[in-house]
């Protein structure tokens, strides 16, 4: 068995990490017991790129005991866990490729690591595995059934292959399921974000100006929560209605140029390049913190800051201080990159467990349906979400009424009026 991690004997820790989110992960467990009995996925070759922590172990268990030949390199070169890649190695005789901190050099290596696995479907996050089979991979590409996105970056490069007629496989959507959106981005990157950025600085949140790039599921989550714990948010969008919507919340909605005067924590979650940049910069309050959680670590310009910089210092684990030529001092956290992944451990498995039943049930239903489906970007099937939904409100121990004959004729029927 081929594999490239740090080291095997971190194992041990791994597997407990492993099983302690197991046990919060009821909906895929659910899934697990039944690929074991049914295999659904026998003898298929599948490749995934997705960030390698204790909730992604479970669901290549969960593919693994469908029968699934998987392999399975990192999304992001700060997001392994290192004890996870060597339990999956070590104990569950996965292949892994990822090694925290690895250089862009061997990140791409362990992707092209992955696609030597011949795989027949993908399981992608950020939609780099994807694009290489799609530029430098061609010829590994037809083989491929049909693949699985997991975010909403990855989810935009995808579409944009489509839209202009060479995406080459099937691809399911992943990210836009409601039981993965409304649940993992919100409520998992809204928590995540906020315990990335207090491990990585220790600061108190209550009184700081923090600033939210972007008002999607997953701003809302990360300004939810800073609200939550004291703190004055201020968010920045492009979109009018996202923008309104914002407002009707209780948030304060600004050009991104006033709100870097005021900004004391700086949070970005776009998919979108270059949303702090140098103008924003030479305003900043000194001692201003910059994070990031989309997926590329492009959100904070990066090169602008060092160019801008007099000086640089590694201050904390996380925390690197750019000194600006008016004196002014710029925090960056984690270089940029996701820094719930980076500097915390990702989202919590409760939520996961939506996100991850979502990819395993995708893998069947492409394995299923390959002949008939086309070159293009599909919805997670409707049954598949109505189906995780009900699992995870069982799970809770949680019950809801249905409706009555006579409901459902009268939401059928046109006749019927006051």
């Amino acid at each position: 068995m081929n594999y490239d991690i740090k080291d095997k004997k971190l194992a041990p820790e791994g597997k407990l990490r492993i099983e302690w989110a197991d046990n919060q992960m009821p909906v895929l467990k659910t899934m697990r017991e039944d690929f074991s009995k049914e295999k659904p996925l026998d003898g298929v070759k599948i490749s995934a790129c997705l960030h390698v922590t204790t909730e992604t172990a479970n669901l290549m268990r969960t593919l693994k005991a469908g029968g699934a030949d998987v392999v399975l390199c990192a999304s992001n070169p700060l997001s392994t866990q290192d004890d996870v890649a060597a339990c999956l190695v070590e104990d569950y005789k996965i292949p892994v490729f990822a090694i925290n901190g690895e250089g862009n050099e061997t990140y791409y290596q362990h992707i092209n690591a992955v696609i030597d696995h011949k795989p027949v479907i993908v399981v992608d996050d950020g939609a780099d595995l994807i694009s290489i089979l799609h530029s430098k991979r061609k010829s590994e590409a037809a083989n491929i059934i049909g693949g699985m996105e997991e975010t909403t970056t990855g989810v935009i490069r995808l579409k944009s292959l489509s839209d202009r007629g060479i995406l080459t496989f099937p691809i399911v959507a992943v990210n836009d399921a409601n039981t993965k959106h409304l649940f993992d981005n919100r409520y998992g990157t809204g928590q995540s974000t906020i315990d990335g950025i207090l491990r990585a600085t220790n600061i108190l949140f209550a009184g700081k100006v923090v600033v939210v790039g972007g008002y999607g599921w997953c701003g809302r989550g990360i300004a939810t929560r800073a609200k939550g714990m004291g703190a004055n948010v201020v968010i920045v969008e492009v979109d009018p209605l996202k923008a309104l919507e914002a407002v009707m919340d209780g948030f304060r909605v600004m050009p991104l140029l006033e709100a870097a005067k005021i900004g004391d924590i700086f949070t970005t979650v776009t998919g979108d390049i270059h949303v702090l940049r140098k103008e924003h910069f030479e305003v900043m309050k000194d001692g201003a913190i910059l994070s990031n959680s989309g997926h590329f670590n492009v959100e904070i310009d990066i090169p602008a800051l060092e160019k801008m910089s007099k000086k640089k210092r590694k201050t904390r684990k996380f925390v690197e201080e750019f000194t600006l030529a008016n004196g002014n001092r710029i925090n960056l956290l984690a270089e940029g990159r996701l820094v719930n992944l980076a500097a915390a451990e990702g989202h919590p498995a409760s939520v996961m467990d939506m996100s991850f039943a979502n990819q395993a049930l995708s893998a069947e239903f492409i394995k299923r349906n390959s002949k008939v489906l086309e070159n293009k970007v599909y919805s997670v099937p409707t049954e598949i979400d109505d189906k995780i939904a009900k699992l995870k409100l069982a799970s809770m121990g949680i019950k809801i009424d249905k409706l009555t004959k006579e409901q459902e004729k009268y939401l059928k029927s046109w006749e019927i009026g006051t």
